[in-house]
């Protein structure tokens, strides 16, 4: 008989800061809803954790269409953080998850300030709600738009404010449309973060050469996939050496040999985004590929991989 997920438990149980998962691999935000649509699928049960759909304070209609385009080795998507709100998530959404296994973390959004501390007030005392990922890609309204991400005062500020309210573990999603992403790490870890996820989407566009002008309906959109690997897995390097924080890498994970070069790079845990569009199946067959690797490797935990491209294990 195949091994199932929960045979896998005790071998792929990870730490990440001050949260234990079943194993290393977690659904990105934005790319699973809220789990619903994909229940018919696979089984919820062998996520390591559900970031689950970006929110907002009040419900969003998002951006105008076009908003996904195909492109060479990914996709761009320009979204808008189409959500349903923060009430309707807290009594229709989250309720449906309540019979899962699988630990639930809330991507949070705003355009100030007050808007992420007052979702962080209210989502932190969740029981089902295991920890709070911040979006700082969003721009700040009341700093000329600038997004949160990009400016290291604006971003400590963000972290500290949210914190101070935020009763559960926080995680910060760093942007890496940025000249130094070490900077913005840190800015975060100065700010009381106590893991960072990277990286969102790279700023991307594609012009529709028939018409002549910008395919998708927002003009710009966010470039995801495995074009973006290699960035990705670069930033992880350079953000383990520059923090002690512990990190979640993401960014075009589609095999076993893609999420260990994450491991490698020093993420202790792999969220896949885009691959769920191409592979429902990608995380559950991730889950048996790492225990086989492991197994074949003679590794008894997937910690033991985490930063060994920097040398320091033999």
């Amino acid at each position: 008989m195949p091994a199932r997920w929960w045979d896998y438990v005790t071998a792929l149980t990870v730490k990440l800061g001050p949260l234990e998962l079943r194993n290393p691999f977690m659904a990105a935000s934005g790319t699973f809803g809220f789990g619903e649509e994909y229940g018919e699928l696979i089984d919820i049960n062998a996520l390591g954790a559900l970031m689950v759909k970006g929110l907002t304070l009040k419900p969003k209609t998002g951006n105008p269409p076009p908003r996904v385009v195909e492109t060479p080795a990914g996709m761009l998507n320009a979204i808008g953080l189409h959500n349903p709100g923060l009430d309707r998530f807290l009594n229709q959404e989250l309720p449906r998850l309540a019979f899962q296994k699988t630990p639930v973390i809330v991507n949070i959004n705003g355009e100030t300030e007050d808007d992420f501390v007052t979702l962080a007030r209210e989502l932190s005392g969740v029981p089902s709600i295991i920890a709070l990922e911040l979006n700082v890609s969003c721009p700040n309204v009341k700093k000329g738009g600038i997004a949160f991400g990009t400016s290291v005062p604006v971003l400590t500020s963000l972290v500290e404010q949210v914190k101070s309210v935020c009763h559960i573990p926080l995680m910060v999603k760093l942007s890496p449309n940025v000249t130094d992403i070490r900077e913005m790490a840190l800015a975060a870890e100065e700010g009381g973060a106590d893991m960072l996820s990277l990286v969102n989407t790279l700023k991307g566009m594609v012009i529709d050469t028939g018409s002549r002008r910008p395919f998708l309906g927002n003009i710009t959109g966010g470039l995801s996939g495995p074009a973006i690997r290699p960035v990705a897995v670069r930033m992880v390097y350079e953000v383990f050496s520059a923090t002690s924080l512990p990190l979640v890498g993401m960014g075009g994970v589609f095999s076993l040999d893609d999420a260990l070069q994450f491991f490698l790079a020093g993420a202790s845990a792999v969220a896949v985004g885009t691959g769920n569009f191409v592979m429902p199946d990608v995380i559950p067959r991730l889950v048996s590929d790492l225990h086989n690797y492991l197994q074949k490797e003679g590794i008894d935990s997937p910690s033991k991989l985490v930063g060994l491209a920097h040398g320091e294990a033999e």
